[in-house]
């Protein structure tokens, strides 16, 4: 069996750039996208990280992205910044908006970043932690494609339609949460499949509605949305939100990339931030302290913060880099 393959920072920075230059993606796409799988890698996210280029440079090779669009930026209300991406990547088109986005939310209290029409593949929580670093409480969610049939369904209608959330904490790592409103992220079963290992059941139907342990059977079918009519009904709140609301598509409209340049893979995204020194004025340091006795008083009970773990692995990952199995390290290789 091949030994699993450990990367630097700085190496596994250069390995996504070079593969993504060698896609089309231009320098800025390049460098943004490149920031978030590596970030991910670094966490020990793996469905989000390196492995996240395959698919990228596919769906650059089908036409599902532009790999030269350049994000317009719109000043649409005092309160809300839209992005439209042109089918561009979302990330360049948060990096374009994020200084527009604080500072509506520094001077109204609460702001919202709205992106359109944009390709988006990536983890939430680099953008939201990024709100955070700022002083900004943040909150996002987007639709993706199909995936989930709602519950007491068996056909896909919904996205896995993640949501995330960051609260800054002051000399601390930012309070932040991120996952799907299914039960685990696509990537998840892509990874079993990519292993040869059965999924757990309740996590997926097949193509005739049957509980299925089969990777490609889960993905041929319906993935189900967690905690049941609840996470069912989140995930339909994440499609008002961050379609109709912005302007923008669900996700049964869209479709991934395919051979045929056929597939639609655009949709939307919202963004939104909240100034506590705006909705505290001189208070904000004083009401920031108090919510450190929720957090405190949730690890003396012995239980651990969202992103605890992915935390601890960011310290391990930049003293000893990333490690990646040597079956994903060829395959990257090769895009190069």
């Amino acid at each position: 069996m091949e030994q699993d393959v450990t990367l630097s920072l700085r190496d596994a920075e250069a390995l996504s750039l070079r593969i993504l230059g060698n896609a089309g993606f231009n320098e800025a796409h390049a460098s943004a996208i490149t920031r978030s799988v590596v970030a991910a890698q670094r966490d020990e996210c793996h469905s989000h990280g390196l492995y996240r280029l395959v698919s990228c440079v596919e769906t650059a090779r089908k036409g599902g992205v532009d790999t030269q669009a350049e994000p317009e930026t719109i000043d649409q209300a005092p309160g809300i910044v839209r992005v439209d991406a042109n089918r561009g990547n979302s990330l360049l088109s948060f990096e374009r908006g994020k200084a527009f986005l604080k500072e509506k939310a520094e001077r109204n209290g609460i702001a919202v970043l709205a992106i359109n029409n944009c390709f988006h593949f990536s983890a939430l929580w680099p953008e939201v932690e990024a709100l955070a670093e700022m002083g900004l409480v943040g909150l996002a969610m987007n639709p993706t494609h199909a995936f989930v049939a709602p519950t007491g369904g068996n056909r896909p209608l919904l996205g896995t339609n993640p949501i995330a959330f960051a609260w800054p904490r002051p000399g601390k790592q930012p309070y932040t949460f991120d996952f799907a409103t299914s039960v685990v992220a696509r990537g998840e079963i892509e990874l079993h499949k990519r292993a040869g290992d059965s999924i757990p059941e309740g996590w997926a139907l097949d193509d005739q509605g049957n509980a299925t342990t089969d990777p490609q059977a889960a993905l041929d079918g319906a993935m189900l949305a967690f905690g049941g009519h609840k996470g069912s009904a989140l995930s339909t709140m994440i499609e008002l939100l961050a379609g109709p609301l912005i302007g923008d598509v669900l996700s049964h409209e869209t479709q991934p990339a395919n051979d045929d340049g056929t597939g639609k893979p655009y949709h939307g995204e919202i963004i939104l931030a909240l100034s506590p020194a705006t909705f505290l004025g001189d208070r904000a340091d004083e009401h920031l302290a108090h919510a450190e006795v929720l957090f405190e008083s949730i690890i003396d009970q012995g239980a651990r913060l969202p992103s605890q773990r992915r935390f601890e692995a960011r310290e391990r990952s930049r003293v000893n880099g990333v490690t990646i199995p040597a079956r994903l390290y060829k395959e990257l290789q090769k895009l190069t």
